[in-house]
């Protein structure tokens, strides 16, 4: 899996909970590398496992964690699900990245259905780019296909397939558009282009730096990391743990 950026462009850590969490993410990420080095040899597998079992301590550090990273705002064209549900899964992607593909196209379908349509799950997604400008004008043109309510239709067109270089040239992600629905397409191109897109972009690029993010996919859920395009009973697992462990919380238990 490809690295971050410098560390000269890291925010500075923000306190004991995220040093924890970077920890954890490290430790995942190793394993993810070594899974995805194997990747022409066959088919690539789960690049962490989800621990089903923490003590309080660490359960608190996750619940800290998610309030920092869950934005939960009114009308977010980035995110699905409803504003209050109990657990939040928060995305950090690259629209190069095809492992963030297989997880949109065959992991994701099946969360929205069980648990965002259940009220359980909301899923916010942040544009981390790591493949550099190409990367970076895909996100924008995400993000401006969202300013007309059509962000979830060009994120799945973007990752209908494995795009790179050319095929996500500014013509192209505009005939992408036009097949997401967005109306008004001199609006999406000034949007593409706008300071607004680009202050988005590095508002979710420099959130997943301050956690330590070093490849895509990677994900919270509820705080709790988790890395790499795991499978749909992976990511069960961690909601419904999580789910419970916030059913606990507000009742006091």
């Amino acid at each position: 899996m490809p690295t971050s950026a410098s560390p000269t462009r890291r925010f500075a850590a923000v306190g004991a909970v995220i040093a924890l969490v970077v920890a954890v993410i490290a430790i995942a990420v190793a394993v993810g590398k070594a899974v995805e080095g194997g990747r022409d040899t066959g088919e690539p597998e789960a690049a962490a496992s989800v621990s089903q079992q923490e003590d309080a301590g660490q359960q608190k550090m996750y619940d800290q964690l998610a309030e920092q990273t869950s934005r939960r705002q009114d009308g977010d064209p980035l995110a699905v699900g409803r504003k209050d549900a109990p657990v939040v899964l928060v995305e950090y992607a690259d629209y190069q990245c095809s492992f963030c593909g297989r997880f949109t196209r065959e992991t994701q379908p099946g969360l929205i259905k069980k648990y965002v349509d259940a009220g359980t799950l909301r899923i916010e997604f942040r544009n981390f780019t790591i493949y550099g400008a190409d990367s970076e004008r895909a996100a924008r043109a995400s993000w401006a296909a969202g300013q007309q309510g059509r962000f979830w239709q060009m994120h799945d067109e973007l990752y209908a397939k494995t795009r790179k270089g050319d095929a996500l040239a500014e013509d192209r992600l505009v005939e992408l558009a036009r097949t997401s629905g967005v109306k008004d397409i001199d609006r999406f191109r000034k949007d593409l282009d706008s300071e607004a897109a680009k202050r988005a972009q590095q508002k979710d690029q420099d959130e997943g730096y301050r956690l330590g993010v070093q490849s895509t996919p990677s994900f919270l859920v509820n705080g709790r990391p988790v890395a790499g395009a795991q499978s749909t009973e992976v990511f069960g697992r961690a909601i419904e743990d999580a789910a419970a462990a916030a059913k606990a919380k507000g009742s006091g238990k």
